[in-house]
């Protein structure tokens, strides 16, 4: 079922949609993503195996797995690029808010 790849588009488009910002886009990837690690770590870690089922079927591990579950070879290859293109860019909007803020 195409249930993850629809709901990462849907909140992808919302989020160009009403901020209509490129670093807007940047850190919605990154928070989905960043998402998608706790809940799968929670699942590793959980004690209750109901739980790290009903995760397992129905949430994806992160964002590459999503880009490796619905596509392959070359697509595949250019979106993993493009993941960390985005995930370098979001470093660079990090370091550049505590940079301003003076915490280092």
């Amino acid at each position: 079922m195409y249930i993850d790849l629809i709901v990462l588009v849907v909140l992808i488009l919302l989020v160009i949609m009403f901020f209509k910002r490129f670093s807007s886009f940047v850190f919605s990837i990154a928070i989905i993503d960043m998402f998608l690690r706790i809940v799968t770590f929670i699942k590793y870690n959980i004690g209750l195996p109901d739980v790290s089922a009903v995760i397992g079927k129905y949430i994806p591990e992160n964002i590459i797995a999503i880009i490796h579950k619905y596509s392959s070879g070359l697509i595949a290859t250019i979106l993993d690029w493009v993941y960390v293109v985005i995930m370098i860019i979001f470093l660079s909007y990090v370091i550049k808010i505590f940079a301003s803020k003076k915490k280092f």
